[in-house]
């Protein structure tokens, strides 16, 4: 009766975020194996793999992949590698320290969209925007981001959106080390460089495996910014599976092969989540 209890109080809660996520999936399910454009909503039936294979046979397909690897493979690194460094330089007292904590968090917040139209216009604008100007400063030739490096423009927004949140997860880890550790390591004659090796690093190693899984997780839909900027060009240069689906759905008009295609997004999310929880569980051991 003890147990029967709280389980009943939970069973509600728990029957509806099961739902919330079995209900779409099944959906997604059916709507992979059948016809349906709708563009032509009489032509319909069950044709099995037939969307799966229009998807990766698709000229984009492979593009879409890369580009979604190299996307999530640089951000990460950036914002870890960043991440890591700046939250070191602000751990140590100094006047203003707050007020630059909040300044450094600050772009999180900023919306996906507004963050692409903010570096679109403002910073990447080949004309008027701040690149451009400090180019000319320098006598050199802007450079029309969007167009000449539209993947790299991408991988610089986004990693500028999440670089606070790396910076202030290493900021809270750091707030957890043993400072009299480090004073006894220093007063040993252990170099800067030494701490940070074999007692910094190794304590932010589960900080860093938090920041890779959350951002491995939402940035494989990453979509506002290619949308806002690029559209997934020129050509296919900065599409990645997100906009790939979103083509083949409210482009194409075909539920059938965009749902086969979220399909293999989440296939390629959970192969990439195995592939990282098994690397970081190593370097944890």
């Amino acid at each position: 009766m003890n147990r029967l209890l709280p389980r009943a109080l939970m069973a509600p809660a728990v029957a509806t975020l099961f739902l919330w996520m079995i209900v779409p999936l099944a959906m997604t399910l059916y709507f992979s194996v059948i016809r349906f454009n709708l563009m032509q909503p009489e032509a319909t039936g069950f044709i099995g793999l037939q969307n799966f294979e229009f998807f990766v046979t698709d000229p984009s397909f492979t593009a879409s992949v890369l580009n979604t690897l190299w996307l999530l493979g640089s951000v990460i690194v950036i914002t870890v590698v960043l991440g890591t460094g700046l939250a070191l330089l602000i751990d140590a007292p100094f006047p203003g320290r707050g007020l630059v904590r909040v300044l450094l968090i600050s772009p999180f917040f900023v919306m996906p969209t507004v963050n692409a139209l903010l570096w679109k216009h403002m910073m990447m604008n080949p004309i008027y925007g701040v690149l451009a100007q400090v180019w000319k400063f320098f006598g050199a030739e802007p450079v029309d981001w969007l167009t000449q490096w539209p993947l790299l423009s991408v991988i610089i927004m986004i990693s500028w959106q999440w670089l606070p949140f790396a910076t202030l997860i290493f900021m809270t880890a750091l707030q957890s080390l043993n400072r009299e550790q480090l004073e006894a390591a220093r007063m040993d004659g252990a170099t800067y460089l030494q701490q940070l090796r074999y007692m910094v690093l190794p304590h932010l190693a589960r900080s860093m495996a938090v920041v890779i899984m959350i951002e491995m997780i939402f940035l494989i839909s990453v979509f506002a910014e290619i949308y806002t900027t690029t559209g997934g060009g020129p050509g296919d240069a900065s599409t990645n599976v997100a906009f790939l689906i979103y083509k083949q759905a409210l482009m194409s008009f075909d539920a059938g092969v965009a749902s086969a295609g979220a399909l293999f997004a989440v296939l390629l999310a959970n192969v990439a989540a195995i592939f990282l929880i098994r690397l970081i569980g190593k370097n944890l051991d």
